[in-house]
């Protein structure tokens, strides 16, 4: 076993026993298949990111080389349209921070919705309306393009045990998710 792993493991084990008084067994309880692997692997993001929450709880792609934005843009919104889930508005925020003479590289927001499924899961847990509606951002660093949208695995894997009928339909929203980071990185229809 790594030492790393090892630390893991020795951490999570005395949480879950200081905390297992609070009720933290019982909410472990309840948590869907894959709860454990999906908490790892973000908090093996987190350390790697020196404790940046953001970039641990995130999906990233670099755009290919030669790729340009509005073709990054055209690809994700062709899969929002193929897979029903409406586009419910862009900001082009790279645009508006140059209009107020703020210069720097690009920030394209852009937010999506199965209003159904949306529906189904705010009445599961009215909480997770904070996460709506679903976003895909595309920022530009040094090396060039990226996308990045929220890790669903989290809301699924991390959260209460949804009933099988909410289940299926957002990991239908997480598969476009994930296949708008796919097609958007190379512009691909």
């Amino acid at each position: 076993m790594k030492l790393t792993q090892f630390f893991k493991a020795a951490f999570i084990a005395a949480a879950i026993t200081t905390l297992s008084g609070c009720g933290t067994m019982n909410a472990i309880g309840n948590l869907a298949d894959g709860a454990g692997e999906t908490f790892m692997q973000i908090w093996d993001k987190w350390v790697a990111a020196d404790g940046d929450i953001a970039e641990a709880t995130m999906w990233e792609v670099k755009v290919e080389e030669g790729v340009e934005l509005q073709d990054v843009v055209d690809a994700i919104n062709n899969v929002g349209i193929n897979r029903n889930i409406k586009n419910v508005g862009e900001l082009p925020l790279s645009k508006e921070l140059a209009a107020r003479g703020i210069e720097g590289g690009v920030i394209h927001v852009m937010s999506f919705c199965n209003p159904e499924t949306a529906r189904k899961m705010v009445d599961f847990s009215p909480a997770m309306g904070g996460f709506l509606p679903c976003r895909v951002n595309i920022i530009e660093k040094e090396d060039g393009l990226h996308i990045y949208t929220m890790n669903m695995d989290m809301a699924i894997k991390m959260g209460r045990k949804m009933p099988d009928e909410l289940r299926e339909a957002t990991m239908q929203v997480r598969d476009t998710m994930w296949e708008m980071l796919q097609k958007g990185k190379s512009g691909a229809f």
